[in-house]
């Protein structure tokens, strides 16, 4: 029951100091966010240093912030990206990093964080119809004849 005081603590006093720096900053910032990622942050500080860390907490706030990024990236997606597929995929790839992180797989990890990356990438990058590339081409060709 301790682990449970003490995330709950660290969550609440790093929210607090988000959410001060933020006011006094003017920054945009979500200190729940800053909270739960600053907990798991020094959970797995603490646990490289040999500490005895609750995997399942950690597993918990991990999830959390998938969860959470998942959320804050589906606002900012481009229209003609399917929401509903963009989370599923989101969190699917996010909770196996999530269990790498928790369970020290690293390259569980790591593949999974490249797969993130990557999956964000192809999400983000406007789709254009087809052949309107090579129009756009074709006009800067001939505004570039025209030039001098």
């Amino acid at each position: 029951m301790a682990i449970v005081l003490v995330t709950a603590l660290s969550i609440l006093a790093l929210a607090g100091l988000a959410w001060a720096a933020a006011k006094a900053l003017r920054l945009a910032v979500c200190p729940v966010c800053i909270g739960v990622a600053g907990t798991w942050l020094w959970m797995l500080a603490a646990r490289f240093a040999g500490m005895a860390i609750d995997t399942a907490m950690l597993a918990i706030l991990l999830g959390g912030s998938v969860v959470g990024v998942a959320y804050q990236l589906e606002r900012r997606l481009p229209q003609e990206r399917a929401p509903l597929a963009w989370k599923i995929s989101f969190l699917s790839v996010g909770f196996a990093a999530a269990y790498g992180i928790a369970s020290a797989h690293w390259t569980l990890a790591a593949i999974a964080g490249v797969a993130l990356v990557a999956l964000a990438a192809w999400c983000y990058v406007p789709q254009r119809p087809a052949g309107a590339s090579h129009d756009a081409f074709e006009k800067l060709v001939e505004k570039m004849k025209k030039c001098c």
